[in-house]
């Protein structure tokens, strides 16, 4: 199975909350903490356009949680997951 990353970083109510759906729903994941790996944000701008997190990414392809909305979240989680 194909990893999902997780972009995330400490001081962000959105990653909390895209994080608590991924613990509850039990999915595996890495979590990239963009304050500790200066790459990744350049992975993000690369992949949205901009600075954004939480950004996930798994089998080339991204979303982010920006301005959290738990059911879009969620939705497109799962297309995501279904590639």
């Amino acid at each position: 199975m194909a990893e999902l990353k997780f972009y995330s970083a400490p001081w962000c109510p959105d990653c909390h909350a895209a994080k608590r759906v991924l613990d509850e729903r039990g999915i595996e994941h890495t979590v990239v903490d963009i304050d500790e790996n200066p790459q990744a944000v350049e992975i993000i701008i690369s992949a949205r356009g901009k600075r954004v997190v939480p950004t996930l990414e798994y089998k080339g392809a991204f979303i982010d949680g920006n301005k959290f909305n738990r059911e879009r979240f969620e939705k497109e989680l799962d297309e995501l997951l279904s590639r």
